[in-house]
């Protein structure tokens, strides 16, 4: 019998939400503290342009994204957070909640919005299910 690793689990979710999803071209899940758990395509030291994303830097800031998000519906009375989408000249980044993490994705500007959107969420059930260890 194979022994299944949770990192593993987690590295397959996001090599998957990357195959599935036309224009993404990193992704990452961020814990709530701001450290890294997992990135695809993994970071490079020697190359950080590779996956920006995987930088430690960069965890921080988006669980501060998150945090704040969270914090301003809370106040405005909106609900939970169910995504956060920022859009730049060159991309856009979306982030959706999985339990005490998050899970973050940077697309190209062409990618199909509906189709990120979709997968994403699908992908951030999954992680929760898998940090939480209830998965399959």
């Amino acid at each position: 019998m194979e022994r299944s690793y949770r990192s593993d689990a987690l590295d397959n979710e996001l090599r998957k939400l990357s195959s599935v999803v036309d224009g993404v071209k990193a992704t990452v899940i961020v814990n709530v503290d701001g450290l890294l758990v997992a990135a695809y395509p993994s970071g490079d030291e020697e190359n950080p342009h590779e996956n920006p994303t995987s930088s430690p830097q960069v965890a921080a800031m988006s669980a501060t994204l998150v945090g704040l998000a969270e914090k301003t519906l809370g106040r405005l009375e909106q609900g939970t957070l169910e995504r956060l989408l920022m859009e730049g000249e060159e991309g856009t980044m979306v982030a959706y909640p999985a339990g005490r993490a998050t899970v973050a994705v940077l697309v190209e500007k062409t990618a199909h919005m509906g189709h990120v959107l979709f997968a994403t969420k699908k992908a951030a059930t999954e992680i929760e299910m898998i940090l939480s260890g209830k998965s399959s």
